[in-house]
């Protein structure tokens, strides 16, 4: 069984991917338009109702390290809410994790600065610019 991400970004999701692809080193592995739907417009996935903009991202996937996520514009309803849940990402060392921890939080907001804990040797909580909240981990090596 596999479970993935799947984040809607309500018309930012081309500038997420650019974001995640600098920040994080992300490979895009699909993108498509809506305007490359071989369906008929797709209607009710709009922030009114209505159809999508054609040059908006129905779908797309990129890696990030050994994870596939999925993003796109539908489903959108205005602001996007990402409420409930974190992406947490493991960092190979201290000095990767604040990298990263740095990069995410461009634009965005420490939830928890990066800090030594019980259970990691660097530890921190940050929101992007886009409203998704990441836990950045160096883990301590269990017993």
């Amino acid at each position: 069984m596999l479970v993935q991400s799947y984040l809607f970004f309500n018309g930012r999701c081309e500038e997420a991917i650019a974001f995640y692809q600098k920040a994080l080193g992300a490979q895009v592995t699909m993108k498509m338009r809506f305007k490359e739907n071989p369906e008929p417009p797709t209607e009710g996935c709009g922030p009114d109702g209505g159809a999508i903009p054609g040059d908006n991202i129905m779908h797309a996937s990129f890696r990030i390290g050994e994870t596939e996520v999925m993003a796109s514009d539908g489903m959108g309803t205005g602001k996007p809410e990402f409420k409930g849940f974190s992406l947490s990402l493991t960092a190979p060392s201290d000095a990767e994790a604040e990298r990263l921890f740095k990069a995410l939080g461009e634009g965005g907001k420490v939830e928890m600065p990066m800090t030594e804990t019980f259970f990691a040797s660097a530890f921190g909580m940050v929101q992007d610019r886009f409203g998704v909240s990441w836990m950045v981990i160096n883990p301590r090596p269990m017993p």
